[in-house]
C-alpha cells in the first residue's frame, strides 16, 4: 500500500466507519483492517483488467465484440506486508488474458507503490500514471501523491552514487547527454555525465551519473576525483570524445591511464566544414586510416589522405594529426580490444537506452525529477 494522507483519501467518516466495523484496538486490528482493503482494491483491479482485456463489461453482453469470454476463477494466496491475501484470479476461455497487478506465479504483493515507480521508470509522466490507475482501476492518485511515493529512491540513488567501486577497471567511458530542465520558471539545458566502465570480469558497472550545467572538462575534473574517492586506484584506457581539455583532467587524476580519442567524434570533428559534394569521397578516403592494420600503416594511410585533401581542406586534416597520439591508442591491442575503445558507442547505445524511456518528456520540473527517471532506467537497462 502507498502512504495515505488523511485529507487525501479518506473522510473523517469513512475512518469512523471502518473503525467500528473492525472493532479496532489496536495496532494488528489496523493491519487485518489493511489487509482486507488491500485484498478488495486488488481483486477489483484484476476484474478491471479482464474488462480491458475483452472490452466488455460483466454481463454486458450486448457490446460483446469478441469470440472470448470469461471463465469463473482460481484461487491463488499471496504474501503481502500485512499477511496472506486470498484472490480470485478471473480467467478467460482463450487463455489469454495475463493479469499485470497479480502476474503468473507471482506469490507477493509489489504493492500500489511499486506499480507507481514501475510506470515511472518506463517514462510516463506523473499525469499519465494518474490517468492510468484512474481510468484502469478507479484509483485517485494526485500528481503530488506520486512525486512523494517517487521521492522515496531519492535516498537509495544518493547511496548507489556514493557506494564504493572496483579498484581496477581495464576501460571506462566517459561522455554527457542533455536533457531540458525548469529551473526559476524557464527552461535550461543540463548536461547529464555518465561513466561506464568494465571490469576485470569483462561486466559493465555504471559508475555513475552526474547532473550539471553544459558539458565541461572542470566538471568532469571533479567527477574524476570523485570516482578515485570510491576506490578506483587504476583505468587502464579511457574512451571519451574530444571535448577540451579532457583528456588533461584525467591525467591530471589517474597520469598512467591512456586516453582513447573517439574515432567517430574525430570524423563527424573533421566533415563539419567538408563541402557536401565531396562528403562521401572524403569520408570513403578516411576509412583505411582507422581500418589500417597497423598504426605504421595507418600513418601511411594519412600520408595519402594529407596529399589529396591537406591543400583543399587543410585545418580537417590537421586536426587528425593534431590528435593522433590519442586517436591511435587502439593500435596497440588486438582486434578485439580495438573494436570496443576506438569509439565511445558503448556509452552512445547506453544513452540510447536513456532516451527511450525519457523522450516523452520535453522538460524536466526539477533535477530531481531528472535523476530519478534515469537512475530507474538504469535499473531496468543493468537487469538485462
Amino acid at each position: 500500500m502507498f502512504p495515505l494522507k488523511q485529507e487525501d483519501y479518506f473522510s473523517d467518516e469513512l475512518l469512523d466507519q471502518l473503525i467500528k466495523e473492525y472493532n479496532i484496538k489496536d495496532t494488528d486490528d489496523i493491519k487485518n483492517m489493511l489487509k482486507d482493503l488491500m485484498g478488495s482494491t486488488i481483486q477489483r483491479m484484476l476484474n478491471s483488467e479482464l474488462d480491458e482485456e475483452l472490452d466488455y463489461e460483466k454481463y454486458d453482453v450486448q457490446n460483446k465484440e469478441t469470440d472470448n469470454s470469461r471463465n469463473g476463477y482460481s484461487k491463488k494466496t499471496v504474501r503481502s506486508e500485512y499477511g496472506e491475501i486470498e484472490l480470485d484470479i478471473p480467467r478467460d476461455r482463450n487463455g489469454e488474458f495475463e493479469p499485470q497487478i497479480v502476474k503468473k506465479n507471482q506469490t507477493e504483493i509489489k504493492g500500489i507503490e511499486g506499480q507507481i515507480i514501475s510506470m515511472y521508470a518506463k517514462g510516463m509522466s506523473n499525469r499519465d500514471i494518474e490517468t492510468h490507475l484512474q481510468e484502469l482501476y478507479g484509483i485517485e492518485v494526485s500528481p503530488t501523491l506520486i512525486s512523494r511515493i517517487t521521492d522515496k529512491i531519492l535516498p537509495e540513488i544518493k547511496e548507489w552514487q556514493s557506494r564504493m567501486l572496483k579498484s581496477v577497471y581495464p576501460i571506462v567511458f566517459m561522455d554527457a547527454i542533455h536533457y531540458s530542465v525548469r529551473k526559476d520558471g524557464i527552461v535550461v539545458k543540463k548536461a547529464v555525465y555518465i561513466a561506464i566502465g568494465i571490469d576485470l570480469e569483462s561486466q559493465k558497472d555504471i559508475l555513475g551519473m552526474w547532473i550539471g550545467e553544459a558539458e565541461s572538462s572542470k566538471f568532469w575534473l571533479s567527477i574524476m576525483n570523485e570516482i578515485k574517492n570510491r576506490g578506483v586506484r587504476d583505468i587502464l584506457i579511457t574512451s571519451v570524445d574530444g571535448l577540451n581539455g579532457f583528456s588533461e583532467v584525467i591525467r591530471a587524476v589517474f597520469p598512467m591511464t591512456e586516453i582513447q580519442r573517439c574515432i567517430v567524434h574525430q570524423i563527424r570533428n573533421s566533415t563539419k566544414f567538408i563541402s557536401y559534394k565531396d562528403l562521401r569521397s572524403f569520408t570513403a578516403d578516411l576509412k583505411p586510416i582507422y581500418k589500417a592494420a597497423t598504426e605504421a600503416l595507418a600513418l601511411q594511410e594519412l600520408d595519402a589522405f594529407e596529399s589529396k585533401w591537406g591543400s583543399k581542406y587543410p585545418n580537417a586534416v590537421r586536426s587528425w594529426r593534431n590528435n593522433w597520439e590519442e586517436l591511435s591508442v587502439f593500435f596497440k591491442y588486438p582486434r578485439e580490444i580495438r573494436k570496443i575503445i576506438y569509439t565511445t558507442n558503448a556509452i552512445e547505445n547506453f544513452n540510447r537506452q536513456l532516451r527511450k524511456v525519457t523522450k516523452t518528456k520535453s522538460a524536466y520540473p526539477s533535477d530531481d525529477a531528472l535523476i530519478k527517471a534515469l537512475y530507474l532506467a538504469v535499473r531496468d537497462i543493468t537487469k538485462k
